[in-house]
């Protein structure tokens, strides 16, 4: 029953610190990440610890809350891949996307393997994907609310999901290669729709369902659900069969908000003790994980600009830099996967969540004198404008 009612009490602490946000102009996912960041763990030391004797292990160990993160786990999933998999490429992109990709994914693995402990070399590979990936939703709504121009929106929304589609993919094979068998079965999930083809299915809504469905299945039974997502993506592509979302695009947007991304920072924050994971941390440590993956995305996404070129007359390359340096939920969703595959630490995954809310907060911060802060509409999907 206190199990039930922290998690209440979470969803909602999470509706009112979206709604204040909202009242100065802040996206809900940095009034989610700001309270995951601070008021959870505060929450936790002061209270529920002491007072409720209950601890992170025991407010997770539910089956029910384990099945309803599964499924809110799997939404954003595939929320997510249906934006990475839908892929104009371009020379213009893919020129931003190499550099913007390489020199942050290269200094999280120098950072990985001389900073910090040692660790399987896919741990190393993640915290390199970690350092490079961009968050497509959240990039897209801001340059939406800031009346960005269509083309240079289109070029840079095309840029993350070349990098976002690289970084999926390279983890999802990764994984695959530590256990070839568990990389069959999601593979030959992967091939469903050109079996409903050949059966002359060719429904929208059944293809899509499926893929929803087999998604929540996947990682619920700890499978390969990037590889099986992609590659069922993928062969839609192929046949041509667009994703439809499992609910209309204003209540997936407030299932969302709500419901998924809370409990899915909860999930994640609850079971970390921060004190003494940040005691683990040196200051070089800290610090180089705070600062290093900005800044060498800064100079990727620089370098990549300039070689691309301006996307229209005036544009700035600082404030694209700033732009694609964007993390949010696409970085959240990443981190959690890690955390539960213990490919990271608790420490490790509070330093990066950290460093994803500065991330996310710059452009905001540094156009304030430019563009209203107020980013508060609700996103649509990249692929209304690509």
């Amino acid at each position: 029953m206190m199990i039930a009612l922290f998690w209440l009490m979470a969803l909602a602490m999470f509706a009112v610190a979206t709604r204040v946000g909202r009242h100065f102009g802040l996206i809900p996912i940095v009034s989610q990440l700001l309270l995951a960041t601070f008021g959870l763990p505060l929450l936790m030391y002061f209270w529920i610890e002491p007072g409720w004797q209950l601890s992170g292990a025991e407010l997770i160990s539910p089956v029910w809350l384990k099945n309803l993160y599964s499924l809110a786990f799997a939404l954003l999933l595939g929320h997510i891949l249906s934006d990475v998999i839908d892929l104009r490429l371009d020379r213009q992109s893919l020129k931003i996307a190499l550099p913007s990709f390489s020199i942050p994914f290269t200094c999280g693995l120098v950072t990985s393997v001389w900073l910090l402990p040692p660790q399987p070399w896919i741990s190393s590979l993640a915290v390199g994907l970690v350092f490079a990936i961009t968050a497509i939703p959240v990039l897209f709504l801001y340059l939406r609310h800031i009346n960005y121009p269509p083309d240079a929106t289109r070029r840079l929304v095309q840029t993350a999901i070349l990098i976002d589609l690289t970084c999926w993919t390279l983890f999802g094979f990764a994984q695959g290669s530590l256990h070839l068998s568990s990389l069959l079965l999601p593979l030959v999930g992967a091939c469903l729709p050109v079996l409903l083809r050949l059966l002359g299915m060719r429904q929208r809504l059944l293809h899509s369902g499926c893929f929803f469905a087999l998604l929540v299945v996947a990682e619920h039974f700890k499978l390969n659900a990037l590889i099986f997502g992609i590659g069922y993506l993928l062969c839609m592509a192929a046949l041509k069969v667009p994703l439809v979302l499992p609910l209309p695009a204003i209540w997936m947007s407030r299932l969302q908000s709500w419901i998924a991304i809370p409990l899915i920072l909860t999930f994640g924050i609850v079971q970390i003790n921060v004190h003494a994971a940040m005691a683990s941390l040196g200051w070089v440590q800290l610090a180089a994980l705070l600062l290093m993956p900005i800044a060498s995305k800064l100079l990727g996404n620089w370098l990549g600009l300039g070689w691309a070129g301006a996307s229209f007359e005036g544009a700035s390359r600082w404030r694209e830099s700033l732009l694609l340096n964007i993390r949010g939920l696409s970085e959240i969703v990443f981190l959690n996967l890690l955390l539960q595959q213990q490919l990271i630490s608790p420490a490790l995954y509070f330093a990066l969540m950290v460093m994803g809310l500065i991330a996310t907060l710059l452009p905001a911060l540094a156009g304030m004198h430019q563009t209203p802060l107020n980013l508060a509409a609700p996103a649509r999907s990249p692929r209304a404008n690509s």
